[in-house]
């Protein structure tokens, strides 16, 4: 991936030799490190990608960190971007509570903070940019009690393949199960398949051995659907099972078009990204900070899957 500042001591001695600290004037062109959650998932590669896009065009110096699924490894790269005089740190938190602290001192030394995706409820955090995932748990719940309508099923058990290690899967989890429970489904069981495609697959198929009786499997996130799709090809469930989720792929997207995914949140980590580094350019130049910048999610169907085969391939 093509980052715009790749060694992070560099720009540290150069912003020292301009005498721009985080906490002084604006720079002409400002110091914005990235803390992303890793880059294996299509979702924040995207992200990346829009990022990018508005540094390019804002001529902001962007460092983009890969902490790999590791909250030490965030709170350690946070650290590391205060050391070296960043202006702004943009952070996709992993551990929404235990980035806290982190961010706090980052504030204190006078860096600007963006929080995307992750909603982290801290003083610190001047924007927060992404989905309402409580929001969009709950518009996912009523289509899938819209399908179950169209399916004359007055009780659907559903499955969840979630994510418990993750704060934001775990809101769009409950706002789903608050939702579709109040309209007489029933969720029959949760597995965890800890953000993790192959976690995932493996308690994806627990499920379908276990619950021959499941009309639908609910996925919090994108490695938690791609398990789901890859395990109904492997126990070969789709003709008795549909699949709802978040975060379009190309397998997703096959899924589609062989009819058991019948509806995918998706978001625009793109735009995340880029509304996030202008974000942090605009109020490093002293604009005040927006505080919310809410970005819409789309539900992908078969009616409307075509316009995104662009983007994954499918």
């Amino acid at each position: 991936m093509r980052l715009f500042h790749a060694v992070a001591a560099l720009a540290a001695t150069a912003l020292l030799a301009s005498g721009c600290g985080g906490g002084g004037s604006s720079p002409e062109r400002p110091l914005v490190g990235l803390v992303q959650i890793n880059q294996q998932a299509v979702f924040f590669n995207q992200m990346n990608q829009g990022a990018e896009q508005a540094a390019k065009e804002a001529g902001v110096e962007l460092t983009i960190f890969n902490a790999n699924d590791d909250p030490l490894k965030q709170n350690q790269a946070i650290d590391n971007f205060v050391q070296q005089q960043f202006n702004a740190i943009i952070v996709v938190a992993i551990d929404v509570e235990g980035v806290k602290p982190a961010i706090k001192a980052a504030k204190e030394a006078g860096v600007k903070i963006v929080a995307v995706d992750a909603i982290v409820d801290s003083p610190a955090v001047d924007t927060q940019v992404g989905v309402d995932n409580a929001k969009a748990g709950e518009q996912i719940g009523k289509f899938v009690n819209e399908w179950a309508k169209g399916q004359n099923l007055a009780a659907p058990k559903i499955g969840v393949v979630g994510a418990l290690n993750s704060f934001i899967q775990n809101v769009r989890k409950d706002s789903f199960v608050k939702t579709v429970t109040a309209a007489g489904a029933q969720i029959v069981q949760t597995v965890d398949g800890q953000n993790r495609q192959e976690a995932a697959l493996a308690a994806a198929e627990n499920l379908f051995t276990s619950r021959q009786d499941l009309n639908a499997v609910y996925a919090t996130g994108e490695p938690a659907l791609l398990g789901t799709v890859a395990a109904v090809n492997s126990q070969r469930v789709g003709d008795r099972i549909r699949v709802f989720g978040w975060d379009l792929t190309k397998e997703a997207i096959a899924g589609i078009d062989a009819g058991f995914v019948a509806g995918v949140v998706q978001q625009d980590p793109r735009t995340e990204g880029y509304e996030a580094v202008k974000e942090a350019k605009a109020i490093i130049g002293g604009a005040a900070p927006k505080k919310r910048i809410d970005v819409p999610v789309t539900i992908v169907t078969k009616d409307n899957v075509d316009k995104f085969r662009g983007i994954f391939g499918g």
